[in-house]
């Protein structure tokens, strides 16, 4: 059962950069390979999603006129 921490980083913590700090909690888990949460991981999956679909885009089947506007809204 895989169980996502709530250990969370200290009010003090010094972490920059990819660089972590030794004296803070969450830090310590991360270097030890805990998986890391938030939004980075979605963010990567919906910007390969959206390059997919601007690669997959017909503008001949779709009409588009002397500019694409593929992707406006």
């Amino acid at each position: 059962m895989n169980v996502m921490s709530t250990t969370k980083h200290s009010p003090d913590c010094r972490a920059a950069f990819g660089r972590r700090d030794a004296a803070c909690p969450r830090c310590r888990e991360l270097a030890a390979g805990a998986t890391p949460r938030g939004w980075a991981a979605r963010a990567a999956r919906e910007d390969a999603a959206r390059a997919a679909a601007a690669r997959a885009h017909d503008c001949a089947k779709s009409g588009c006129g002397p500019v694409c506007t593929h992707g406006d809204w």
